[in-house]
């Protein structure tokens, strides 16, 4: 958990804290510290009170959109920071079209991780 530079905060369109995430999944807050040490979430501090927030791109219909997990994985697999990591997610890419975190929110998970799985090369 870091604190984010101003330029990768300004790519992320919104943000929510971990409360509002717990609310959304429906779990204690608890459950997403624990996703967020797993890897499952990025968390960063942000703000004046240096809250954690994460990206509310990551959460849809009640539950972390589908393929962030592995795509993070990948990834941190490939050497990246959480901060490198949410500057690829949020960096449109014209071959998408869009940004990859846009890409697994339209279900489109095996591009991205297509992606992701070519950095390492």
């Amino acid at each position: 958990m870091t604190e984010i530079d101003a330029k990768i905060d300004a790519l992320v369109p919104a943000w929510l804290t971990l409360p509002d995430i717990a609310e959304e999944l429906g779990v204690e807050v608890t459950r997403v510290r624990q996703l967020v040490k797993e890897g499952q979430l990025i968390a960063v501090r942000r703000g004046e009170n240096r809250v954690l927030q994460v990206p509310s791109a990551f959460i849809g219909d009640g539950k972390i959109v589908k393929g962030l997990g592995g795509t993070l994985t990948l990834l941190r697999d490939d050497g990246f920071s959480d901060e490198e990591m949410l500057e690829w997610l949020f960096t449109p890419d014209d071959s998408l079209p869009g940004t990859p975190a846009e890409a697994l929110r339209n279900n489109r998970g095996t591009e991205v991780k297509r992606r992701a799985q070519a950095l390492a090369v």
